[in-house]
């Protein structure tokens, strides 16, 4: 993979042309598993949604702290411990560049994203929510922007109000507005649906949460991914991250959230690193973010999510998303022609995400036949029950794109599928 200029900014959400033609052949001989075969089969890999594979870059990256480098960070005056810090450090301000924050200060390194989340509802919401408040989410959300809320509302005395969806996977933009109102102290959004692959309107909803003074926090666990994203344009209070969707390690994430919040907030958790003083009578806190982040930290996967960023960036995100449309336009146009098939979710601007029901066929035996043809796809609820209620559903079929797919992934797809129909339709 070749290096590229500087990505000029953009706004969030937004696509700027593609400055060179996208190698995808290139990209793919940087993820060593996609060289395998399945049951005799190339390995299609369409399920990125849930985990992405791994560039050969982070692989190394990880591979080569614990050989060569590897120490616990901040504790240590020798040379390995300095590195290990400088390495750890380093991959936080990767972090920051990524989402636009103003500080370091603001990203706080967590075990993935629901633990942000799950951050955010213990420590901001439990000093600031009381009975009555109440926390607005949509029918769209991951379960972990749903749990995490329902528990602080059970401990407050909250409660939890949802935005409806129209058909296609739009938000219904006057649900949301009717439930906005005096007593909303929190918005609690995805950026784009894992399920649908809807891109919601975030800036739109921040910009009318903040009017109706209630915080925000943007669910950007797909979004980030696939778009540009600037904090302080978006003006959001939270925005939260997961390192394994965005080819990094498992095992490790990030919450951004506003200084001044954040300094305001008390500690999730209690233990060593996150500590200034200590004595049986009391203790004080570390300084930003350190304060948020007890114990031993997750320092090879923090390091693998930075070289996983460096990947990205260098690819052009902007890049990345053209190709990925292009593929969606391949299969949504493929997959309409198959009889009894129907795609779940078409909002327009939606990323690239496809669910499927099939009239003749369940989704997990879709999964299964397809397995067999070395297409992996995600069967079941895809941690949204709600969502899948909503459209009167019980499990979908998702094949979700990444950088790595190609045309020949999308065809592979549709081959399978009407494979699927022709043994069990």
């Amino acid at each position: 993979m070749s290096s590229s200029a500087p990505l000029a900014s953009a706004p969030p959400g937004s696509l700027a042309a593609p400055e060179r033609p996208y190698d995808v052949e290139a990209v793919r001989a940087d993820f060593p598993i996609l060289q395998r075969e399945v049951y005799g089969k190339p390995l299609v890999f369409l399920d990125s949604a849930a985990s992405a594979q791994k560039p050969r870059q982070v692989i190394e990256a990880v591979s080569r702290l614990y050989e060569t480098e590897y120490a616990n960070v901040h504790r240590g005056l020798y040379y390995l411990s300095d590195r290990a810090t400088t390495a750890f450090e380093a991959a936080r301000e990767k972090v920051r560049r990524l989402l636009g924050a103003a500080s370091e200060r603001e990203i706080v390194f967590t075990r993935n994203g629901t633990e942000a989340i799950n951050l955010v509802a213990q420590s901001w919401g439990r000093q600031n929510l009381k009975a009555g408040d109440e926390i607005l989410v949509t029918e769209l959300e991951h379960h972990a922007n749903i749990v995490p809320w329902q528990l602080l509302c059970q401990a407050t005395g909250a409660v939890l109000k949802v935005a409806r969806i129209e058909d296609d996977g739009r938000l219904d933009m006057e649900s949301f507005e009717r439930l906005l109102g005096p007593r909303t102290r929190l918005v609690a959004v995805a950026h784009m649906s894992n399920v649908l692959g809807t891109i919601l309107p975030i800036a739109e909803i921040v910009k009318k949460a903040k009017a109706a003074g209630a915080a925000t926090l943007i669910d950007g666990c797909q979004g980030v991914i696939h778009s540009r994203v600037d904090v302080q344009a978006l003006d959001c209070d939270f925005y939260v991250i997961t390192g394994h969707k965005l080819y990094g390690p498992t095992g490790i994430g990030a919450l951004y959230g506003r200084e001044a919040l954040l300094e305001a907030m008390p500690p999730y958790q209690g233990g060593g690193e996150m500590i200034e003083t200590v004595s049986f009578e009391g203790s004080t806190w570390a300084e930003l973010p350190h304060k948020f982040e007890a114990g031993t930290p997750p320092i090879a996967q923090a390091v693998g999510l930075g070289v996983a960023i460096d990947y990205l960036q260098e690819l052009g995100i902007e890049r990345v998303a053209a190709h990925e449309q292009a593929l969606l336009n391949h299969a949504t146009q493929r997959l309409a022609a198959i009889d009894g098939l129907r795609i779940v979710g078409t909002a327009p601007g939606k990323g690239g995400v496809i669910s499927l029901h099939a009239d003749f066929a369940h989704a997990n035996d879709i999964g299964l036949i397809l397995d067999r043809e070395g297409v992996a796809v995600r069967t079941g609820n895809h941690c949204a029950q709600p969502l899948m209620a909503r459209l009167g559903l019980t499990a979908t079929a998702r094949a979700s794109l990444a950088c790595y797919n190609r045309h020949e992934d999308v065809e592979a797809l549709a081959r399978g599928l009407e494979k699927v129909k022709a043994k069990l339709g």
